[in-house]
């Protein structure tokens, strides 16, 4: 039964960026749990917040998923320690696959495990351009703007996002 809908933001800037992405994405599917629904494009993107690392990959996904948002943040820990992820030495810093649950319905969570929505997505292009490709009129359920005024309002012009070619 998949009866949430869920946006995932995806990102990469070790080794192969846009494999690690879209592997994570497939692994996402692989259990039967969730059905990929949309895809954004991918983009490069300049680091946010720890400037001193690699540009990333970045892309955002709309799954269907039976999974509580619990279950899926466990899910996609697990998803991401398979891909080579150990603990984060740098806050913000280079990692080999970053997943993160930006919208799970239009429910919100705050715990220290978890926040949805999730708490910066709101000022970060590269998390805001890919939601726009899938559905620019979604609204934030805490902001109640949309995800083209979020984007079109931003602004931080240091954050670039440019196709990945």
């Amino acid at each position: 039964m998949h009866n949430h809908i869920v946006y995932i933001s995806t990102g990469s800037n070790i080794g192969n960026k846009l494999l690690n992405c879209e592997s994570g994405i497939a692994a996402l599917t692989r259990s039967g749990e969730s059905v990929l629904r949309e895809r954004s494009r991918f983009y490069m993107t300049d680091p946010v917040d720890y400037k001193d690392q690699d540009w990333f990959v970045n892309s955002v996904v709309k799954i269907e998923t039976g999974l509580d948002p619990f279950q899926l943040l466990i899910q996609l820990k697990s998803i991401q320690y398979a891909a080579g992820r150990s603990n984060d030495t740098v806050k913000f810093g280079p990692r080999i696959l970053d997943l993160d649950i930006i919208f799970y319905d239009d429910i919100t969570i705050c715990l220290p495990e978890l926040e949805i929505p999730h708490p910066r997505m709101h000022k970060r292009r590269f998390v805001l351009k890919p939601m726009c490709d899938i559905d620019p009129e979604i609204i934030h359920p805490v902001l109640k703007k949309d995800m083209q005024y979020l984007l079109d309002h931003l602004d931080d012009h240091e954050q670039r996002v440019v196709p990945y070619q």
